[in-house]
């Protein structure tokens, strides 16, 4: 299982969520954050294509494809994901067009877990994000297993959600069976 925490707040409700998500399920993981993912320059028009860039890109996208099994993690931000899950995603177009990597053909079959953490309306207000999400998977040809949306604005207040926390627990206990 991958994790790509999209949070730009260390140890928010997002990660603290995750983190009970996994608990006690081996998991590798990356923080957006603290990887340089340059935005995308749209080069799919261009007779040049897109240009080579140097950043953190291709090791994360090393990374995610050694995993059957992906967790996209992030705040609710304007009723969307994080800019830096966004940036990420949106690089997707590059690894598209990057033939050697045969991405696309790679990503299919994928399982897709969603977490989301937003404010008191998030169980609402996130379901755009979900849907989102959804043609995200579709096109790419991954699964959409499942999603959370958990309710919290403070740190910490996730973890008070007793609807949201339920359905963690259901998570954790299924993913422990799928691991053994």
């Amino acid at each position: 299982m991958y994790i790509i925490q999209g949070s730009s707040r260390e140890n928010g409700n997002t990660e603290q969520l995750t983190a009970f998500l996994t608990k006690g399920i081996q998991v590798e993981s990356v923080n957006l954050r603290d990887k340089t993912i340059l935005q995308i320059v749209d080069g799919r028009h261009a007779e040049s294509g897109f240009m080579p860039v140097e950043d953190d890109m291709a090791s994360i996208v090393d990374a995610m494809l050694k995993h059957d099994t992906l967790v996209f993690a992030t705040p609710l931000y304007w009723y969307g994901m994080s800019g830096h899950m966004k940036t990420f995603i949106d690089r997707w177009s590059q690894c598209l067009r990057d033939e050697a990597l045969q991405f696309k053909e790679r990503m299919q079959g994928k399982k897709v877990y969603v977490v989301i953490v937003g404010g008191p309306k998030a169980k609402m207000t996130g379901l755009p994000l979900v849907q989102q999400f959804q043609h995200i998977c579709s096109f790419m040809g991954m699964s959409l297993e499942g999603w959370i949306i958990g309710r919290g604005s403070k740190p910490g207040d996730v973890l008070l959600d007793q609807e949201t926390i339920a359905q963690a627990k259901e998570w954790n206990r299924e993913w422990s069976e799928e691991a053994k």
